[in-house]
């Protein structure tokens, strides 16, 4: 797609309507991870640089239109600040007197912090009225938040219509990261696919065979596909009613050239905790009371193997319970080569969602990924092939 950038926009002196992201985790008042708030930087730098007025939006948590004084977005004010180098203004709505008289206040170059949108029934509503008033502090509008773009809200999809509309520096290196990944990537292109459930990835596994050279699946959900295969899974996590599906599924994949890798060995254990003994085992050779938690030694070596043989990767979820060592050896291995494949410039490789982010931090490789993903839900459902309204709003 084709979208309009911050490079194309004349800022001096306008106000900048910026969609951000800084629903940031909080404790007693205080922002715990500014991930987000950093996440942000370029799109302020480049505004105030310009000589543009920065005018931020966000929500916080889910206050369902009414004002919930704990959900208020003034706890940000005092870390963005500090990271912006300058101060930031803070008003007690985002629409209507309280922020037009300190919008209004700004020179160029200043920020200012509306309230949490979503103290407004209208902006989960895309209410037109809703997007009118904010559309009156603003003179474009910059889309910064990919996370929410799976939304189409007042603030993600609504402003884009009513405002020149752009996307901010961090959306544009969401979009070309999963432009490189899945829209025209380099071949061949291997996914990695784990999590615990087949039923919440359907749709995501059915659209990566579409695109994809080989696709590796792993976590619980590899054992649906080893049960459906006759394999014995013992006392593993499984969705044994689920077996039909990914014999389809299989079946599907091969109808369409792309090679599913599913695991070929096994690590099980009896007991899900940190420093249980912890045994190799071929398929379907398992104790009883034994359950499958991460991929075994033959699996992740064949893994490695394909990443080495591949251009592109895409990955979302780990290979087992990461969480609980020695559980995490399958993931972790297989995330440091990736890694270390990507510094290298040997391989593109992209990762996103939740489990996907804590995993690779945890195997100490995300910062050499060519591009990790924090959208989460957005993420997800862009690798579904779903459209993204605020994404689509800011096409051209």
């Amino acid at each position: 797609m084709a979208f309009r950038t911050l490079d194309d926009a004349d800022l001096k002196g306008r106000r900048a309507l910026v969609r951000v992201d800084f629903n940031v985790p909080m404790a007693d008042g205080q922002v715990t991870d500014d991930t987000r708030l950093r996440a942000a930087l370029p799109t302020i730098e480049k505004i105030r640089k310009a000589g543009g007025k920065v005018v931020l939006l966000a929500h916080f948590d889910r206050p369902k239109g009414k004002r919930v004084p704990s959900m208020s977005l003034a706890p940000v004010v005092g870390p963005l600040a500090k990271l912006v180098g300058a101060p930031v203004a803070f008003a007690d709505d985002c629409v209507g007197p309280d922020a037009a008289k300190v919008v209004d206040a700004m020179k160029d170059g200043d920020v200012v912090l509306l309230e949490n949108l979503r103290f407004h029934a209208g902006e989960e509503a895309n209410d037109p009225a809703f997007v009118a008033a904010l559309a009156q502090n603003g003179d474009l509008y910059v889309n910064d938040a990919f996370s929410a773009a799976h939304r189409a809200h007042a603030s993600t999809e609504g402003l884009a219509h009513a405002l020149p509309a752009y996307a901010g520096e961090s959306m544009r290196r969401e979009l070309d990261a999963l432009e490189a990944a899945l829209g025209s990537p380099q071949r061949p292109v291997l996914g990695v696919v784990g999590g615990s459930k087949v039923s919440t990835k359907l749709e995501l596994i059915h659209n990566l065979i579409l695109k994809l050279d080989r696709l590796a699946i792993g976590g619980g959900m590899a054992n649906t596909f080893l049960y459906a295969q006759g394999h014995d899974v013992a006392a593993s996590y499984c969705e044994k009613d689920l077996a039909d599906t990914a014999r389809e599924t299989m079946a599907f994949a091969a109808k369409n050239n792309c090679e599913l890798l599913l695991p070929v060995d096994i690590v099980v254990a009896e007991k899900i905790e940190p420093g249980a003994a912890a045994r190799v085992r071929d398929l379907g050779q398992l104790d009883e009371h034994e359950r499958i938690l991460d991929a075994g030694p033959k699996t992740v070596a064949r893994l490695v193997a394909a990443m080495d043989a591949s251009k592109t990767l895409i990955w979302n979820g780990p290979l087992g319970v990461f969480e609980t060592p020695p559980f995490d050896a399958g993931t972790t291995a297989a995330a440091r080569h990736a890694a270390a494949l990507a510094k290298a410039g040997r391989l593109i490789a992209v990762a996103g969602g939740g489990d996907t982010v804590a995993a690779l931090h945890h195997a100490g490789a995300a910062q050499d990924f060519t591009f990790v993903s924090t959208a989460g839900g957005a993420f997800l459902e862009w690798m579904e092939g779903k459209t993204l309204p605020g994404v689509a709003a800011l096409d051209l």
